[in-house]
């Protein structure tokens, strides 16, 4: 309850972070439990939601173990230790743990059967014969990769690695009736299912974990098999780093991953039926606690689930979505000269949102073209994050190539991608490009292009701001934004945001770009205030956002009094929300509801109705203090007015989902929206699929020009 009179810091008008996470991830197994939802997609968001489960150990209850052990007593915003906060998230994982391995026992396995002729044996209900043909591909195939790993005076315990599936096995030598413990990693190069062989149905699997049980007395002959469990071991992904005694950043990031490959457990999940001695051992040898562990009757690791989704079973998936050509794309004129796309972007600003529009048709397109046209002379560009075979480094490389000025900031904290972007940060450098990696003490997580072409003897900037990575697999798959323009104010911005970047120029001046940490979070208690005074004067204020996250304590505070002094705020929030909505005195103006569907929602929008005279944002932070006080961040202005519509339509749309929405309750609770009576089911993804292909259909009929992207 919320005392009377509390102020709005007060920490019963907040909750809890690391709960509201595991709510969002409740959202997504209900994915798999909802029978609208095709039953491959069904499998795939179980793999999911074990997935997000695993990052959560790695980080969050990382993080607040290593605050436990630090001796940390600051509260979090809604009153707790971090000693409470990992009590409360253990009761809530157990259940969920409990859930994940129903929905795939009880629900997902048989289905699979009965619906798709997909089979999922134990190794024991097989056939004689076919055991007989998996011990040969045993012998075979996997056998010759095992490293069975003793432990004795001789052998110390092994060193467990992240996430890794392993064998827990005890021998009894026969002679001396003594017990030894031996440990086996299951290999990840054979893929977690085998084929069963001489089966009637189409798709026959059994997990490869039971394979080299059943036949784990080939790699101790000589020794008598007790018992053989499979349990999983994760550890903390939450490594500190000192920034003040940073030299060189890249080869901090490289130690910084050496040292989380040793970095200590946060949990060990284990089969029910290993016996508590062995359970005890594991506990000691890995040094954890009793409180660390989580048991399952079912399989572990449930996010390899995810390889049968990727079976050759189209009926049992979504209706596959080709992205189309923007439109503006479309109208290209006659000439060589107007098909340019440097042409097309002068005619107007253009907004792509992925995956509806095609990010190799414009964005992929843009920097392609840049990299071969000889009026450019510089390619600027943030990597969060991308993909292998990535053709946006492919065209970095060859615009360096080709004696262009090419400078990439590769962000190496990235989290979970260091790996990969100290790779492709390598690749980039050997071609020639200007690689720098961060900013010491921030994380850049804008997502930025600039590129500088000489037209009629001067340099012309041409610009990508938008909402998500520079990443050609995930934008088929989260839906994000991107304004392309040559406003010279914003490519002057962007210049400067790159003097900061790459340069030593902390003091830059924006005039239409916002930038965190320097002005982002002033910008939005300004334009949140603005809404309150317009509330008094007019009676007309109006703040819609859509967001992945929101936490930030002065920004909830902020729509609190914004919410008291009447403005309407409606809040579309995919992940967590801390703030309490519907509370009387507080809140009953602000609504908060969290879409999920086919596509991952990632764009972020913010509007603020003006008196009338909108101002729209786009960009790549979310309303929480790590985006707001320590990460590099770029939010852009749309003042295009039909742009303005189209962004304004796509909130309406959000608002308006009684498919795939979720509405936060007071408290805390979220109640899934269904149509009411006789109401019509609106799906906001697929409306915008539909208004996607409408869009460009009225383009195909003026020119015809062709629908779908060539190969997004």
């Amino acid at each position: 309850m919320v005392p009377e009179g509390a102020d709005v810091d007060h920490p019963a008008l907040y909750f809890n972070r690391e709960l509201g996470w595991l709510d969002f991830n409740w959202r997504v197994l209900h994915q798999a439990r909802d029978p609208r939802v095709p039953l491959l997609e069904r499998v795939r968001f179980l793999a999911i939601a074990a997935s997000n489960l695993d990052e959560f150990f790695q980080k969050r209850v990382g993080g607040l173990k290593r605050q436990e052990v630090a001796g940390v007593l600051t509260l979090s915003h809604d009153g707790r230790h971090p000693r409470d906060q990992l009590r409360l998230i253990r009761d809530a994982v157990l259940v969920m743990h409990r859930a994940l391995s129903a929905s795939w026992s009880g629900e997902l396995r048989p289905l699979l059967r009965s619906e798709a002729g997909v089979v999922v044996s134990d190794y024991s209900g097989l056939s004689s014969t076919q055991q007989a043909e998996l011990r040969e591909f045993f012998r075979d195939h996997i056998y010759p990769v095992l490293t069975p790993l003793a432990v004795d005076p001789g052998h110390p315990f092994p060193f467990i690695s992240n996430l890794s599936l392993s064998l827990a096995v005890v021998l009894r030598h026969p002679a001396r009736d003594t017990l030894h413990f031996a440990r086996v990693k299951v290999p990840t190069n054979t893929g977690r299912w085998l084929r069963v062989p001489e089966s009637p149905h189409r798709f026959h699997f059994v997990p490869l974990e039971q394979v080299i049980r059943f036949n784990a007395e080939e790699l101790f002959r000589g020794m008598e098999l007790v018992s053989v469990h499979a349990f999983r071991f994760t550890r903390n992904a939450d490594v500190k780093r000192d920034d003040d005694e940073v030299e060189d950043l890249l080869a901090v990031m490289s130690g910084e991953l050496r040292e989380r490959r040793f970095a200590p457990g946060v949990r060990l999940e284990v089969e029910q039926a290993m016996p508590e001695q062995l359970r005890q051992l594991l506990l000691r040898e890995l040094e954890l606690q009793p409180e660390d562990v989580y048991e399952t009757e079912e399989l572990l690791a449930l996010s390899d689930c995810a390889e049968l989704a990727d079976l050759d079973l189209p009926e049992h998936r979504y209706t596959p979505w080709e992205p189309v050509v923007p439109e503006p794309f479309l109208h290209e004129g006659e000439s060589e000269e107007e098909q340019n796309v440097f042409a097309i972007i002068r005619r107007g600003e253009i907004l792509v949102h992925h995956p509806y529009d095609s990010f190799t048709a414009s964005v992929q397109r843009l920097l392609e073209e840049a990299a071969a046209d000889p009026q450019v002379v510089a390619i600027k560009q943030t990597l969060y994050r991308t993909s292998e075979n990535s053709p946006i480094v492919n065209a970095l490389v060859r615009a360096a190539e080709r004696g262009k000025q090419v400078a990439v900031l590769v962000e190496v904290s990235a989290r979970f991608d260091e790996a990969n972007n100290i790779e492709w940060a390598q690749v980039l450098e050997d071609a020639g490009v200007h690689v720098t990696y961060g900013v010491v003490g921030l994380k850049t997580h804008s997502k930025v292009t600039l590129i500088v072409r000489y037209e009629d003897g001067r340099p012309r900037t041409y610009c990508h701001v938008g909402t998500g990575n520079y990443h050609a697999r995930t934008t088929r798959l989260y839906t994000d934004l991107g304004l392309l323009t040559c406003d010279r104010e914003i490519g002057a911005d962007l210049v400067n945001l790159f003097h900061f970047l790459t340069g030593y120029a902390p003091d830059q001046q924006y005039s239409r770009l916002v930038v965190a940490p320097r002005e982002m979070r002033r910008t939005f208690e300004e334009l949140i205030r603005r809404e309150v005074e317009i509330q008094g004067e007019q009676g007309q204020g109006l703040i819609i956002a859509k967001l992945n996250a929101l936490d930030d304590a002065g920004i909830i505070q902020e729509l609190y009094r914004a919410s008291q002094a009447g403005v309407r705020i409606d809040l579309i929030i995919r992940g967590h929300s801390r703030l309490r909505p519907g509370l009387r005195g507080y809140s009953e103006n602000i609504r908060v509801r969290s879409i999920l569907g086919r596509f991952l929602e990632h764009d972020r929008i913010f509007y603020f109705h003006n008196g009338g005279e909108p101002k729209i944002f786009i960009g790549s932070a979310d309303w929480r203090q790590r985006n707001l006080n320590e990460r590099v961040e770029a939010m852009v202005p749309v003042s295009n007015p039909a742009l303005q519509r189209r962004l304004i339509g796509i909130l309406d749309q959000a608002m308006a989902d009684n498919r795939l929405a979720w509405e936060l309750q007071p408290d805390g609770h979220y109640i899934q929206c269904h149509p009411l009576g006789e109401e019509a089911e609106i799906n906001f993804q697929e409306q915008l699929m539909q208004s996607a292909l409408e869009r460009t259909q009225r383009g195909t009929q003026l020119w015809g020009m062709r629908l779908t992207s060539p190969s997004e």
